[in-house]
């Protein structure tokens, strides 16, 4: 199946901003540190139509801005993102309406001083999608469709719950009738047992409106529940691709393993009721990334050339790849045979 969503060579640069000091120092030729953040650095992904990809890594990893990037909130310094063969940024400048994004704490991405309907109303109209006359029934039909009472669109964001804000949240995004939906820890800053109602609410959607989707989380068990593909980000780049129950089963790459191993896990037949395994060292600073692959100071399996060559993306088979000089370590005989 083709690509749908298709992220070639995405980078992604945060430079500083200079003071007026630092800029005329510099156009008179002084010596100003312009020291830079790779946030995202060379990802190539794909997105089959219809498909979920969920995206893991630890904070700081480049999820969100490559997220952001897949939106066109944040354009790439260098590469492209493609949705059906049309560029995100049109014309370098202006997003598409076709990818819209949810994100994580929805009291902040909705404007206190907007009644929740006007705030859904307002891209659908500025767009075509509905008119101001028949912008109340297109907002309630939407308000509906999340689990919201319709009459609640006069209200304001600090007269509902986080569950609630949250719905809304979803239903601007899905107003203005989008192709990709992103995503970025949707569930995060919610209650335990409203998390359960939004993800439902989100697979519901997505199934009943065709969506593509990219799920950020840090909540591993959210990923292998909603998403069909996983891809696992360290440090700006991509280190392993594959189908949820394949990556999460066998991972290959020394980083997911130690990731999945880190969560927390109830074991009541020993001493100790928890057990997990912490992954070894500090993550590098983006401000100077290590030589070769990124994960070798910490990684138990790394050896000379983990310090000297930058592991490309390997095909293991149809679907799965890893970016490792020894996944074969990590993985089951029957994998790689």
């Amino acid at each position: 199946m083709s690509a749908f969503v298709q992220i070639t060579d995405v980078t992604r640069v945060f430079g500083p901003k200079l003071s007026l000091g630092e800029k005329i120092a510099a156009k008179l030729g002084g010596n100003v540190e312009t020291r830079s953040v790779r946030a995202v650095s060379g990802v190539t992904l794909s997105v089959r139509k219809g498909e979920t990809l969920g995206l893991v890594g630890e904070s700081g990893c480049g999820k969100s801005t490559l997220g952001r990037a897949i939106a066109g909130i944040l354009p790439p310094t260098s590469g492209t993102v493609t949705i059906d063969g049309a560029p995100v940024m049109a014309d370098g400048t202006k997003a598409t309406t076709r990818v819209q994004t949810v994100f994580q704490d929805p009291f902040a991405s909705l404007d206190p001083r907007m009644k929740v309907g006007h705030t859904v109303a307002e891209g659908p109209i500025a767009h075509g999608l509905t008119t101001r006359a028949d912008a109340r029934r297109y907002v309630a039909d939407w308000f509906d469709r999340v689990g919201l009472d319709p009459a609640w669109v006069e209200r304001h964001p600090h007269q509902f719950s986080g569950g609630q804000r949250q719905r809304i949240a979803i239903a601007r995004a899905l107003a203005m009738q989008p192709d990709v939906l992103i995503c970025d820890e949707p569930v995060a800053s919610l209650d335990v047992s409203i998390q359960a109602q939004i993800i439902n609410l989100f697979l519901e959607l997505t199934r009943d409106l065709a969506l593509t989707s990219v799920f950020i989380s840090h909540d591993l068990s959210v990923i292998q529940h909603v998403s069909d593909r996983v891809a696992v980000m360290y440090l700006g780049r991509i280190v392993e691709l594959g189908p949820v129950g394949e990556v999460f089963g066998n991972p290959a790459h020394p980083y997911t393993k130690a990731l999945f191993g880190s969560v927390p896990k109830l074991v009541l037949d020993a001493d100790e009721l928890v057990r997990f395994e912490t992954i070894e060292g500090e993550v590098p600073s983006p401000l100077s990334p290590p030589t070769g692959c990124n994960f070798h100071p910490r990684c138990p399996c790394a050896t000379t050339i983990c310090q000297t060559g930058r592991p490309s993306m390997e095909p293991i088979h149809d679907y799965r790849s890893v970016a490792c000089h020894h996944y074969k370590a990590c993985l089951g005989k029957e994998e790689h045979d």
